[in-house]
């Protein structure tokens, strides 16, 4: 089930976001979420009229979508970038999918043109999901982010919507 991120949610938010700072370079960020950290986001998007959403399964929140303006100023509001993580051991059951689908159409719905995916260059799989959802490459940074002692890419993916 997808629906819009609670603040009963933030626990398990800053647990599943967590898990992705502090052991893998898939995000750039080396400082964990608080439950505060997350009731902020989940206040902030709902704020800016953006998605944060979940993908839950009875209890257990299995992922997390979002969607923000790509830069600020007016002259960015058509242009989103979004952020997506799923608890490990779900992927290849849809949820990615799923979730992308009800971000890209709440985006959409609010007159979005398009969306940015920043997917860091040390994952391949992320890469390879954009990918697959009709995302195209259309730039590396190169050396754009640093975290556990080394500097990483940055990869650029677009999609119209």
């Amino acid at each position: 089930m997808i629906r819009p991120a609670e603040p009963a949610d933030a626990k398990a938010l800053a647990a599943l976001l967590n898990h992705w700072i502090e052991t893998t370079a898939v995000t750039f960020n080396p400082v964990p979420k608080s439950e505060d950290d997350i009731l902020g986001m989940i206040a902030a998007k709902a704020a800016s009229g953006h998605a944060f959403l979940v993908a839950a399964m009875g209890d257990t929140l299995l992922g997390q979508a979002s969607y923000g303006q790509f830069r600020g100023g007016e002259g960015y509001r058509t242009c989103m970038e979004h952020s997506i993580s799923l608890l490990p051991g779900t992927h290849g059951r849809g949820i990615g999918r799923a979730l992308m689908t009800a971000v890209e159409g709440h985006a959409r719905a609010r007159g979005a043109h398009q969306m940015i995916a920043g997917v860091s260059g040390e994952n391949p799989e992320g890469r390879a999901f954009h990918a697959r959802l009709g995302y195209r490459h259309i730039a590396t940074i190169h050396e754009a982010g640093f975290k556990f002692g080394r500097y990483m890419d940055l990869v650029l993916m677009q999609k119209f919507l």
